[in-house]
């Protein structure tokens, strides 16, 4: 059994259960996290996914100052819906990371997977900085990555990233069912308030 694939693993669920709870300390975690998997996905040849990881440690900080501070005169951050003009931007960055990670992992390296790899590290860092932003449908793209991130580990032999990868998927569930109970409290809250002002 690989210790460092073992820890890392340890870490990602901390991680991704304290995420599904809005603890901040879903971030420190997941900067640990990360820098193992940097070093398992070298090993591994996963290109896209190890370069995912520094990307995951910048945006780790990121989130764990937009979490305290990102809200309303700098209050904290509370769940929100993507619109119809985030999605359709993130879509388009998406695939044009596909495009052009993929092509160069494919020419230039010896990456194993280098499209789905691509597509996977992609999706992946989409979903990451929705969370930053905390806004309830990276979930749904977590779900969705997770079930083909499973795969292509149980592909690469690395089934205990496989068994955190179907954890995760459970965890996303668990966390889209919270921050969207989360929002709808919140915005119930709003809704009395602006009612009230109204009012008066």
């Amino acid at each position: 059994m690989n210790w460092l694939e073992t820890t890392a693993v340890v870490f990602g669920i901390v991680s991704v259960f304290l995420s599904v709870r809005q603890n901040i300390w879903s971030w420190p975690t997941a900067i640990v996290n990360v820098t193992l998997y940097f070093l398992v996905f070298r090993d591994a040849r996963l290109y896209a996914d190890m370069g995912l990881q520094l990307v995951y440690f910048v945006l780790s900080l990121y989130g764990w100052y937009e979490w305290l501070y990102g809200g309303e005169q700098k209050s904290e951050l509370r769940v929100s819906r993507a619109t119809p003009r985030m999605t359709a931007s993130l879509v388009v960055v998406a695939a044009l990371s596909v495009a052009l990670l993929g092509t160069l992992f494919a020419r230039w390296t010896d990456a194993a997977l280098p499209y789905l790899d691509s597509a996977t590290a992609s999706t992946s860092l989409v979903a990451q900085w929705m969370m930053t932003r905390k806004v309830l449908e990276n979930w749904a793209v977590w779900m969705a990555v997770d079930v083909v991130y499973v795969g292509m580990f149980i592909y690469k032999s690395l089934y205990l990233t496989a068994g955190l990868y179907a954890v995760f998927f459970v965890l996303a569930a668990m966390g889209h069912s919270q921050w969207r109970r989360s929002y709808l409290a919140d915005h119930a809250s709003a809704t009395s308030a602006n009612f009230a002002d109204a009012l008066h």
